[in-house]
């Protein structure tokens, strides 16, 4: 046999110093791309995003919004003099009625014989009267009996016939006479205030069985009843109210509460459009007919009622429906618009390099100081437009470059409907329609998923 012979192994050489070197170099280097690749993931990641809205051309309408109540011109409440029990009912809710028909009836028997016994009374104190002349006529009998009776006393004292005390006597006698006759006609003039008296009472009485029978004041249409027939009211306190009565539901008002701020603006005959919640497709218009001086405060809201008068010929709208008023108070056309938000937005950037982007595009910083900008041009596109023009308000939006750089324009302002503000002049800069201002701005991070298309 053959013998085999396996051929010994060879063990595998170790890498030079020189390879190891180069492997180490390579594994740096990929080490390295990939922390940058990574950080430049992660600065994109971290990148500013511009939301813009283009600068329009169109018309401004600049209205004062206030919520109303819609009421009858003249409402009348209809209540009761006299206390007592409902007898009738004439009238209903919706009722039409005229001025002075009989609406309602209380129950009169009391009042009734109320008068007749003041009608008495009154009769009996006639009959004193009569009874107290004839006590006069008798008295100044008795006393010119008396007088004859001292006067003879007198002449037969000086002849000596008579007596001393018979003289005293006949002048007592005479000297009451003389009081009775006082006190007679005292009794006359008593008795008169007395017949004056009971013809007051009688027409008291009368007056309180007149007010049994409930009359219309007014021409127009019941909008409250408040009592049922057999119901007892009392008017002690308080006169109760049986019925209202609107005058006439054809010419209405509304009473719309305008805040402070706005009043100013108001004018006297003013056209108005408002709506109702019965018919929230339809709009009414009107016309301001006051403005009243007396404030309401409510929570430290100042507001004032600004009265509207409107034409109601088919009674579509009733007494106490809340009305939505937009008072228009000045309308441009055709000129350059921004959106609000534009003059809200504050760039995410340092002061120095916001004053650094004032100086460059020759904007004077001092005029526009950094504290709180966001809140001055609230207040600006908040302001009336005369009062702004009068300040010379003005304010700083920021227009998105092709670069996606920002460029700040300095805009003088006009009025407001509170979504768009005039740019009533380019004071700084350049700014046409078309352009595009910056809204807000947002981190590329905080985009939601699918909103890649958002204008930058």
């Amino acid at each position: 046999m053959s013998e085999v012979r396996m051929a010994p192994e060879t063990p595998s050489p170790l890498p030079s110093p020189g390879r190891r070197r180069i492997w180490l170099a390579v594994a740096a280097g990929v080490c390295a791309l990939a922390v940058l690749v990574g950080a430049r993931l992660l600065n994109r990641g971290d990148r500013l995003t511009h939301l813009t809205a283009k600068v329009q051309r169109g018309e401004i309408h600049d209205v004062v919004d206030a919520t109303g109540t819609v009421n009858a011109v003249i409402t009348v409440q209809v209540g009761s003099q006299v206390s007592g029990t409902i007898a009738k009912l004439n009238a209903d809710f919706n009722s039409r009625v005229k001025k002075g028909d009989v609406v309602a009836l209380i129950d009169p028997q009391l009042f009734d014989g109320a008068l007749k016994q003041a009608v008495a009374d009154l009769e009996n104190a006639k009959a004193n009267v009569l009874a107290a002349d004839a006590n006069v006529v008798k008295a100044r009998a008795t006393l010119e009996q008396t007088k004859a009776d001292y006067d003879r006393a007198q002449s037969m004292a000086k002849d000596g016939v008579g007596t001393q005390q018979a003289l005293d006597q006949a002048k007592a006698g005479y000297e009451s006479a003389k009081a009775s006759v006082d006190a007679a006609v005292a009794n006359v003039t008593q008795a008169k205030a007395q017949v004056s008296q009971k013809d007051a009472t009688v027409a008291v009485a009368r007056t309180n069985l007149e007010y049994t029978v409930i009359r219309s004041p007014i021409d127009g249409i019941v909008v409250a009843r408040n009592v049922d027939v057999g119901q007892t009211v009392a008017a002690s306190l308080q006169a109760p109210t049986i019925f209202t009565i609107a005058q006439d539901l054809t010419k209405m008002l509304v009473y719309a509460k305008v805040d402070e701020s706005d009043v100013g603006r108001i004018r006297m005959r003013q056209s108005v459009t408002f709506k109702v919640d019965a018919f929230p497709k339809e709009v009414f218009t009107g016309a301001v007919s006051q403005v009243r001086m007396n404030p309401t405060t409510v929570q430290n809201v100042v507001t004032y009622d600004a009265v509207i008068e409107f034409q109601n010929p088919d009674l579509k709208l009733f007494p106490g429906m809340t009305a939505y008023v937009t008072i228009p108070v000045a309308t441009v056309e055709d000129v350059v618009k921004i959106p609000n938000a534009a003059l809200r937005y504050k760039p995410s950037m340092s002061p120095e390099v916001v004053r650094a982007l004032y100086a460059k595009y020759g904007i004077d910083a001092a005029a526009q100081p950094d504290a709180a900008p966001a809140a001055s041009a609230r207040r600006a596109a908040a302001a009336p437009a005369e009062l702004r023009r009068a300040r010379g308000e003005d304010a700083v939006v920021w227009k998105r470059l092709i670069d996606d750089t920002l460029e700040p324009v300095r805009i003088s302002l006009g009025i407001t409907d509170h979504t768009y503000t005039e740019a009533a002049g380019v004071l700084t800069g350049k700014l046409q329609p078309g352009d595009d201002v910056v809204t807000s701005s947002v981190s590329s991070k905080a985009l939601p998923p699918g909103a890649q298309g958002i204008r930058r």
